[in-house]
């Protein structure tokens, strides 16, 4: 499946060389280095350059089509020419829209109607009775755990980047099922504190946990906005987890309070 989702992300400036070879007076001519590497995104302070191909594009459509919904229940009722204007196929969508959707959910909405609203997209992905079949082909074992941490690097690339398992413990016992998120595409594109935690990491953490039985926990890295995933783990109440005291990233974000001590997103 890695193979079936192809991206680049490209960040660093071509170089040019003129190296003469040591036997000949012609010179060789060196090609234009780019740092191509999806284990590889843009520092801190940089946005990282992404190539989605049509493979994306449809997850992306996919998604952005589903909250779509919900994005646009909260508006006032349209005049008849407006509401039968065309939905936009999911080869329209691109990753920028798709956020923007997500910041639409947002509005009007409180942090648990944000999560419920996640939520509900989620499992009208699937197909019926798919959590009770996810159930009975993971339990919460460390087989499960480590496998489902696998398959997260690949299928989820288009969502949040370039990520790699790597061996966390879980009561006490050390395995990979761990999934190291290098810079969230997500949140390097929001900005926004309170869409990673409302619109991605606890509607995830519940989903996984409670809809498949396979207790997952998210620690977001605001620093360098990178991510652990750790398969296995049940996730802390929101009062008790860290992220709960984050502040708003004042030049970031379009919505920021930064005068507030806490993203009011998560109040």
């Amino acid at each position: 499946m890695a193979a079936a989702l192809p991206m680049e992300l490209c960040f660093a400036a071509a170089a040019r060389a003129v190296t003469p070879a040591p036997a000949r007076p012609r010179q060789r001519r060196a090609a234009a280095t780019v740092r191509c590497a999806a284990t590889a995104p843009a520092p801190m302070g940089e946005k990282t350059e992404y190539r989605d191909g049509p493979l994306e594009r449809a997850f992306m459509g996919l998604f952005a089509r589903k909250m779509e919904k919900y994005a646009t229940a909260k508006k006032k009722q349209q005049p008849p020419e407006l509401e039968t204007k065309k939905e936009k196929a999911v080869w329209d969508w691109d990753y920028e829209s798709f956020v923007d959707v997500s910041r639409r959910v947002m509005v009007g909405r409180t942090r648990a109607q944000q999560q419920e609203a996640v939520r509900e997209v989620l499992l009208s992905m699937l197909p019926p009775g798919a959590p009770e079949q996810f159930k009975k082909l993971f339990p919460p074992t460390r087989w499960a755990c480590e496998f489902n941490a696998a398959l997260t690097v690949p299928f989820f690339h288009w969502l949040v980047g370039p990520s790699e398992v790597i061996e966390v413990e879980v009561d006490g016992v050390k395995q990979k099922s761990g999934v190291l998120i290098k810079k969230c595409r997500y949140l390097e594109n929001s900005g926004c504190v309170g869409m990673c935690v409302n619109m991605c990491k606890i509607p995830t953490q519940d989903f996984f946990t409670n809809e498949f039985g396979l207790p997952l926990t998210m620690n977001p890295n605001f620093e360098d906005m990178s991510c652990e995933m750790i398969y296995g783990q049940v996730p802390p109440p929101l009062e008790e987890d860290p992220v709960s005291k984050q502040p708003c990233y004042p030049n970031l974000c379009s919505m920021s309070t930064p005068s507030a001590p806490v993203c009011p997103k998560l109040q």
